[in-house]
């Protein structure tokens, strides 16, 4: 990755640190740590570098070291990767005994100034208003009325072509993929972080066969890392209540997670995993106008990409999705009959090497 420079003028450095340390300041010097080269003037700040800043404030001679983190794997690829990190460096080191005091947390803006966020508590994130009805409503009066309209075939087409076309945008960049797919397993929001909310006396899946479903997808980890020209745009949390539909097949999409870059199963499971939800509910099986619409979305989402081999990897993705649904937490007044439906689907699933459209109430029972 090319190193990136964050041009400031030398007056808008003065004015940082004169905001931090309360005076004026006239910056003596700037020294890249490590090399040994002490210069005057500011040609830019590096990312992944540390710099001692010697200056003077009021006259008395002070120093400083201003640390930027470089992007890269390990987790650190994505802006606000670095943006965690530096929060919880400031968060954290002046608490521990002994260890060198951070003085400010701050970021480079565009316009060539340095902004102090060390006064923040939390952050917060502004976004404009998006009118209309979530789509989980369209679910709900499926279930209802038990009937289909051609608004919900238009729809839901509509959706599988919105991601058959953001998933056309693919990326080269193994890390990231494999990345994915280890956060799929391993992040708080994801399975493992679902099956340490459960609670230990769980009726459906006590501690052995959370353990067995653990295995199994650290076993599907290793059949998919390697499949990184899969590497998509992806919106990494499509569900009906992420998705705000207007007049007719007109609709935005809310709250993206985890990443700007993913596998599609990821979004393909995370809708079509609902079809299956509401129809457990109301049919104790995939049938009648929530089976339509899982087939006809899956039958316009390959259509669209000629991605066949989706089908060896949404296993893990499935069982995801399907941990989220069968929840306590989430759906606690789930009936006790779809909840231990839930939990076959997810062992079946898992033991299955091509995910079976046709045939997936055979993956509700043991």
């Amino acid at each position: 990755m090319v190193e990136k420079k964050f041009l400031v003028p030398m007056e808008k450095l003065e004015e940082y640190l004169g905001s931090i340390h309360h005076g004026k300041i006239k910056v003596v010097s700037i020294e890249e740590l490590g090399t040994g080269k002490a210069e005057r003037e500011l040609k830019g700040f590096g990312y992944g570098k540390s710099y001692l800043i010697k200056f003077r404030v009021n006259g008395r001679e002070m120093k400083n070291v201003l640390q930027t983190v470089n992007p890269g794997q390990f987790g650190h690829e994505y802006f606000s990767d670095r943006a965690q990190i530096l929060l919880w460096q400031f968060s954290a080191f002046n608490n521990l005994p002994k260890h060198v005091r951070a003085v400010d947390v701050g970021a480079f803006t565009k316009e060539g100034t340095l902004k102090s966020l060390g006064d923040c508590e939390e952050l917060f994130l502004l976004t404009e208003v998006v009118d209309g009805r979530l789509y989980h409503q369209d679910l709900d009066e499926i279930k209802k009325y038990k009937e289909l309209t051609e608004l919900d075939l238009d729809r839901c087409e509509a959706l599988a072509e919105y991601l058959a076309e953001i998933h056309a945008l693919k990326k080269d960049a193994p890390n990231l993929y494999i990345r994915r797919i280890r956060e799929l397993i391993g992040h708080s929001e994801c399975i493992m972080g679902l099956i340490d909310s459960y609670p230990p006396d769980f009726e459906f899946a006590d501690k052995n066969c959370m353990c067995m479903i653990e295995k199994k997808c650290v076993e599907w980890r290793w059949k998919i890392k390697g499949k990184t020209h899969r590497l998509s745009q992806v919106h990494g949390d499509f569900h009906p209540w992420n998705i705000m539909f207007r007049e007719g097949t007109d609709f935005t999409v809310l709250d993206r997670s985890r990443g700007e870059w993913g596998e599609p199963a990821d979004d393909v499971t995370a809708l079509s995993i609902n079809y299956i939800f509401y129809s457990l509910q109301t049919y104790g099986k995939l049938e009648g106008p929530f089976k339509s619409l899982f087939e006809y979305f899956w039958s316009h989402y390959l259509s669209a990409t000629e991605d066949d081999e989706i089908l060896t990897v949404v296993q893990p993705f499935y069982a995801w999705r399907a941990l989220v649904i069968a929840s306590p937490i989430w759906y606690p007044n789930l009936p006790a009959e779809v909840r231990r439906k839930l939990f076959n689907f997810i062992l079946n699933v898992l033991e299955t090497e091509e995910f079976d459209i046709d045939h997936v109430n055979s993956y509700f029972e043991r």
